[in-house]
């Protein structure tokens, strides 16, 4: 069954097994309102369950990626469709399956195709993401300090870890706008290109990913991720654990006949 959105807020797209989606509110930038952010969590979640999606882009619609939390209706004083924060705001999160925790669970690689501005919790999203390509018109926008918060929604996590202390120190607490040759030489993307190019760079980076074994893949990324947090003692066991049962998979053995047959592999993932 193919993965649909429940709202017109967000566009699903599968080509192959890669599952586009597009943040689709253009005429607030992509802000996120209440609705997608349940929309986008459901989404991801039953992409990571089918096994025909072995990648994912996220990309926006129109000339931005997200420019954060829709906060329109917080400032204005009507509680409309907007993200409300403050002490009575988290009443209105399921943090555990918020985007940003769904994102960093995810099994499957995530390409963030960054098309214009990511600010503030949009920022946090692109950087969940494994890869970020970046578009010449993109702008990272780690303007928190400049907002009197903190990077709520994983900014904090993972900018350390992405860019090393200092770095993260001077992204996060000058509080500025990196345009995408900035966000390209302190680490925050992995690549730039002419903006009418982005998309189908995105597209012939997740189609290759896709192309590999997608078992072995996905034990890459989850032991990539509990590396971050153990000693390497603990990653080498881990990762014994998750090599044992791939050697006994259908796809490694189709690894090892085509390679002996001097040919591409087909996986199917098992």
């Amino acid at each position: 069954m193919a993965i649909t959105s429940p709202t017109e807020d967000l566009l699903v797209e599968q080509d192959g097994a890669v599952l586009t989606i597009t943040l689709n509110r253009p005429d607030r930038l992509n802000a996120i309102s209440v609705p997608m952010l349940s929309a986008l969590s459901a989404t991801l979640q039953e992409a990571n369950r089918d096994r025909s999606v072995r990648a994912i882009i996220l990309t926006g619609a129109g000339r931005g990626f997200c420019s954060g939390l829709d906060l329109k209706a917080q400032g204005s004083g009507d509680g409309g469709d907007a993200v409300q924060l403050g002490r009575a705001g988290y009443q209105m999160f399921d943090l555990h399956n918020s985007p940003p925790i769904v994102i960093n669970r995810m099994d499957k690689p995530i390409v963030c195709a960054i098309n214009g501005a990511a600010a503030g919790y949009g920022m946090d999203l692109a950087l969940g993401c494994d890869i970020r390509l970046a578009s010449e018109n993109a702008k990272m926008g780690a303007v928190f300090a400049k907002r009197g918060i903190v990077p709520e929604s994983g900014g904090c996590w993972y900018l350390p870890r992405l860019l090393g202390w200092a770095k993260a120190a001077e992204v996060a607490f000058l509080g500025e706008v990196l345009d995408a040759q900035k966000s390209l030489e302190v680490g925050l993307v992995n690549k730039v290109v002419p903006h009418d190019d982005l998309m189908t760079e995105a597209r012939t980076w997740a189609h290759k990913i896709a192309n590999n074994a997608p078992l072995a893949v996905q034990a890459t990324k989850r032991m990539m991720r509990l590396g971050q947090d153990e000693t390497f003692e603990a990653a080498v066991d881990h990762i014994l654990l998750q090599l044992l049962p791939l050697t006994q998979s259908e796809d490694f053995k189709e690894s090892l006949s085509a390679f002996a047959e001097r040919r591409e592999p087909q996986f199917k993932g098992r």
